[in-house]
């Protein structure tokens, strides 16, 4: 068997497939669309799902795939296995109700014998022991020896309720000095000879919800083979991470430190790993936080941070990856060079973040080591390993990476109780109360409503469907509410962003006014609103008419929504990706990737960008085409939508193309004016712009010259001077804060020479407890420090109310520490008599108090607290 790069392999496995009659497909995001039960796509067959559940037609019954996958579910075994990666690539044939294990087990061995030159009497079978079909075709049909097919149990494939299966597995034999020396040694023992290459699953029953199994009407065929353990066989190397995937981040790893690969392991496995699967998520669109897949990518940085650290790597290194990353994955994934940039800087960025608390945070660690170790114990428990990810960043995996390397545990129920009594305790009180018109499609028997409003707001329907609170009906009276399906409709439905239409719906004898309109199933368009006359039955004819000018405005927000897209690329850079929106009437919002926050020039300059589009008055144009022509135009499309084999490019002049199916305007001049209202950060890496078009346009900037006519009248002086006498003004406003404070100080200097001269004698100490005018804690803190300067030796006690709110200091010189006094513990005394508490150093301590009525009691008290502590 010849060597061959794991490209090559990749590519070889997705012809051979396609000789076979099959469509091979891109890989998807790993970012699931349209899957709320998934965080990551984490298999080949997971973004199939909705063809073999009928959902959706597939374009070929026959598919292939090389799909980038995340599993995260034993990160703390990554780096420490041969075989363990939270990244991989998982090759795979599929069958949608076509051909089945004849076909499935004759290509797999074909490809594996023929194209890769897998020797034969290398490679062992396994069936499930009732699977007599599948052991028949291995034996009969392919002429696998019978010796070398063993029968497992565990051969089967099953999820719980839906289709599920027998699998056929193919192992490669290493040889015997990997074996355990058992002269029964097969494939399902334990130890490393037998190394699985491929599953192939037969999905022919169908696991019902009382646990009985039926055949499937029709079978279906799901093969899974991971790219980096074929290649690891064929490039003779023993674990996965010796292949030419990994070993160009382990040799980088091991220039930039020193340190070899031999002695540093795991540490190197741990780097290459992570810094794959994180430059390849945040390329996807996910961004690190502290939820669902954020914080799967937060961990895996902090995880390789840690590791960096112990090979000496004290500064960020794994963003200097980044293009390493996007060179070695070039021929499969080309996108990457795309982003390579915004995901150098996010990585950097989050690695900055964590090294300011990682030395700090393992310095407690240590101390609750050692802790553990003088008490004889053997566990971290949860609270103290919540309180390193709380306070210092540290998620679970690395705690117990620390941990193990210290020879303890984790309490990780005890860890995941302290996480969820946080979040029940951030969590807002609102509720997911799902959707109005629930869970079931009643009109799944309907054909999908017919949208004809993109050039019209009007048009002629029949009344085919009626839902009254979520239910079916069959009429509406007047003063009812309801949700209308029409079999076509001028409405726009809500989506891409956009909100949907309202106007009016007539017919014979009443009228529905229309509030809001939805997508229902997808398909279906539910005209939302209340019967004003009448009564409507199902079967009606109607007159639709959506409201003209709601929809001009939506128009003119959602044309200056891809002028702004366009704009922001220009002028931030082509990795900005729409992140979503919100279209409204003359109101618009835009979510978008980037990592800083923006200048005002460089706003100044998007808008300027934007309204120049709009001056220039183009013509806005939409066509229907294929989406590999689409992309081929340089039409923007939305990141990791799923789009159907037509899409509409929506193109204005050259200044913006993108894939969208809202409704616009003919010209860009008809959006008049777009003034961005404010940008800011909505979370790691996104930001969000808001902005206004036409009439809102207008109030807003009419609003904004009243408010400069207004504030210039004030000033007595006209608006273009307003900016420079208002700086005047400002001017002079410091200027007599400057002179307040000096006269205060001197006033100050002088109260504190009468403090001194009126001072307490306790046992020889000089004692100063007085109430005083202050502001604010810096304010009083001025005053003791004046007090204790002229008082040279002894004790200060201040005290001032402020917004009903009392604030106190106490100050003790240096010389009297020794007789026992400490500044903190007299302040917490006194603050006790205000209702309040503080403490602080010996020399200085602060404190607050809730009831100023008690605060002369208070002041009046400390002689005595003084002399408590002299023990007098």
């Amino acid at each position: 068997m010849k060597y061959q790069t794991a490209d090559q392999l990749r590519s070889s496995f997705l012809e051979f497939f396609r000789s076979k009659g099959h469509t091979v497909l891109p890989s998807a995001s790993l970012v699931p669309i349209d899957d709320p039960t998934l965080l990551w796509i984490n298999s080949g067959v997971a973004t199939l799902k909705p063809y073999f559940s009928g959902q959706q037609v597939p374009p070929n019954p026959r598919l292939a795939n090389s799909q980038k996958s995340i599993r995260t579910n034993d990160i703390e075994n990554v780096g420490r296995t041969a075989r363990h990666h939270t990244l991989f690539e998982m090759l795979g044939n599929f069958s949608i109700g076509e051909y089945f294990k004849d076909e499935a087990i004759h290509w797999a061995w074909e490809y594996l014998t023929q194209v890769v030159g897998f020797a034969p009497t290398s490679l062992w079978i396994s069936v499930h022991p009732e699977d007599d079909e599948a052991l028949s075709i291995w034996r009969e049909k392919v002429g696998v020896p019978a010796e070398r097919i063993v029968k497992l149990t565990d051969n089967f494939w099953d999820i719980g309720p839906g289709p599920c299966g027998p699998n056929s597995e193919i192992y490669f034999d290493r040889g015997s000095s990997f074996g355990c020396g058992n002269l029964n040694c097969a494939p399902g023992c334990d130890c490393e000879r037998y190394l699985e290459v491929w599953n192939l699953v037969f999905s022919q029953y169908n696991h019902n919800e009382d646990n009985t199994y039926t055949p499937l009407p029709r079978k279906n065929i799901d093969t899974g083979m991971g790219l980096e353990r074929l290649a690891s066989v064929v490039q003779g190397v023993d674990t996965n991470y010796g292949t030419d995937l990994f070993m160009p981040y382990i040799r980088h790893v091991e220039q930039l430190t020193g340190h070899s690969y031999r002695e540093n392991r795991m540490a190197m496995n741990v780097i290459a790993d992570h810094v794959r699967a994180v430059s390849f998520a945040i390329a996807d669109g996910a961004v690190p936080s502290n939820e669902g897949r954020g914080y799967v990518i937060r961990r895996l940085l902090r995880r390789a941070v840690r590791f960096g650290g112990q090979l000496g790597l004290k500064r960020p290194f794994l963003g200097e990856m980044v293009p390493l990353v996007t060179h070695v994955m070039a021929e499969a994934y080309p996108e990457l060079g795309e982003k390579q940039d915004y995901v150098a800087r996010i990585v950097r960025r989050e690695e900055e973040r964590f090294l300011e608390t990682l030395d700090e945070g393992t310095q407690l660690f240590l101390s609750l080591a050692r802790e553990l170790a003088a008490a004889g114990q053997k566990e971290l428990s949860g609270a103290q390993a919540f309180r390193l990810y709380d306070t210092f960043g540290f998620p679970l995996d690395l705690t117990t990476d620390l941990a193990r390397e210290h020879g303890l545990t984790v309490d990780s129920a005890g860890f995941a109780a302290a996480m969820e009594e946080q979040r029940q305790r951030a969590r807002s009180a609102r509720q997911d109360v799902g959707s109005d018109f629930g869970k079931v499609n009643h009109f799944a028997a309907l054909p999908p409503t017919r949208f004809v409003g993109l050039d019209t707001t009007g048009g002629t329907g029949r009344l085919v469907g009626l839902l009254v609170d979520g239910k079916p009906d069959t009429a509406l009276h007047a003063g009812e509410k309801g949700a209308l399906l029409l079999d076509c409709t001028p409405f726009y439905a809500e989506s891409g962003g956009q909100v949907g239409d309202r106007g009016v719906i007539r017919f014979k004898g009443g009228e529905f006014r229309v509030d809001d309109t939805q997508k229902y199933f997808g398909d279906f368009y539910l005209h939302i609103g209340q019967l004003t006359k009448g009564i409507l039955t199902v079967g009606d004819e109607l007159l639709a008419e959506a409201d003209s000018s709601f929809r001009h405005a939506l128009a003119r927000a959602h044309t200056a929504t891809h002028l702004l897209h366009a704009a922001l690329r220009r002028i931030l850079g082509s990795h900005v990706q729409q992140a979503g929106s919100l279209v409204e009437a003359d109101r618009l919002r835009f979510d978008f990737s980037h990592f800083a926050a923006l200048t005002r020039e460089e706003l100044a300059a998007i808008e300027e960008e934007v309204n120049s589009q709009i001056l220039a008055a183009l013509q806005v144009e939409s066509a229907y085409m294929s989406i590999e022509d689409a992309k081929a135009s340089g039409a923007t499309a939305l990141f990791g939508e799923k789009y159907g084999s037509e899409v509409r490019v929506v193109s204005m002049g050259e200044a913006a193309r993108e894939l969208c199916g809202g409704t616009h305007l003919d010209n860009t001049s008809a959006v008049g004016l777009c003034l961005l209202l404010g940008e800011g950060g909505i979370g790691a890496g996104l930001r969000r712009i808001e902005a206004v078009t036409g009439k809102e346009a207008y109030l807003y900037a009419k609003g904004r010259l009243t408010l400069l006519d207004s504030l210039a009248g004030t000033l007595k002086t006209r608006p273009e001077e307003a900016e420079r006498r208002l700086e005047d003004v400002l001017l002079q406003s410091r200027e007599a804060a400057k002179e307040a404070e000096r006269l205060h100080s001197k006033l100050a200097a002088l109260e504190a020479g009468d403090f001194v001269t009126s001072a307490l004698d306790v046992a020889g100490i000089k004692v100063v407890a007085r109430q005083v005018q202050a502001k604010d804690i810096d304010t009083l803190r001025s005053a003791a420090d004046a007090v204790r300067d002229k008082l040279r030796s002894g004790v200060v006690v201040l005290g001032a109310v402020h917004e009903d709110k009392v604030a106190l200091i106490s100050m003790v010189s240096d010389d009297l520490l020794s007789r026992g006094l400490h500044a903190g513990n007299l302040i917490r005394e006194v603050a006790k008599m205000t209702g309040g508490g503080g403490g602080g150093k010996p020399t200085m301590a602060q404190a607050g108090g809730k009831d100023p009525g008690r605060l002369p009691e208070a002041l009046n008290a400390v002689a005595s607290l003084v002399a408590a502590q002299l023990k007098m």
